[in-house]
């Protein structure tokens, strides 16, 4: 059996301000509740970027605003980049600091996934058409094998979410919920 590790992305204040559904984060702490039962390291990516995001360029079309307005990324305070407290991690976790959207990217997260052993990911966040996506993508090219509780995956238009987990993920991914995920599977 491949070794597991839960990952959890861009659980964010700030993100979770922009994703309003009250019924998500209740859904993700089982699946860490569940992970943590059976033993299944939980790991954490955040976005982040140093004083000025000097790691952003203006072309970027997601973080370039940053670039251009390095206040921009002050905005809310550092407690608007915290993990939300609904679902904080405990003494032991791992927390890697993304620079874009796929979890892997300016990350040390595949550093640590080998140095651990890990084969399996378990991919839960927001958003399910952000960083879900990109990390899947770049987590099957490295192949890792790969499940997606899509009920702990969230994205602001359900439809995108619904197209993503039922049609496009299970190309590379076992697709499931967060009660019927079985951490030794």
């Amino acid at each position: 059996m491949a070794k597991q590790a839960l990952l959890v992305m861009d659980v964010q204040n700030a993100v979770v301000a922009r994703y309003p559904d009250p019924a998500y984060l209740p859904r993700l702490r089982e699946a860490i509740s569940t992970a943590r039962a059976a033993g299944v390291p939980v790991l954490y990516a955040v976005v982040g970027f140093r004083p000025g995001a000097p790691e952003v360029s203006t072309r970027n079309k997601m973080f370039g605003g940053l670039a251009r307005n390095p206040a921009a990324a002050a905005a809310g305070g550092p407690q608007a980049m915290e993990i939300h407290p609904e679902v904080a991690p405990e003494p032991g976790d791992i927390i890697v600091t993304k620079r874009r959207v796929s979890a892997f990217a300016g990350s040390d997260l595949e550093l640590v996934l080998r140095a651990g052993g890990f084969e399996h990911l378990v991919l839960t966040g927001i958003a399910t058409s952000g960083v879900v996506l990109s990390t899947l993508r770049q987590a099957a090219d490295l192949d890792y094998e790969l499940t997606v509780p899509a009920d702990a995956c969230l994205d602001a238009d359900p439809e995108v979410h619904r197209v993503l987990t039922e049609q496009v993920f299970p190309q590379q991914a076992t697709v499931t919920t967060v009660a019927a995920w079985q951490p030794d599977d």
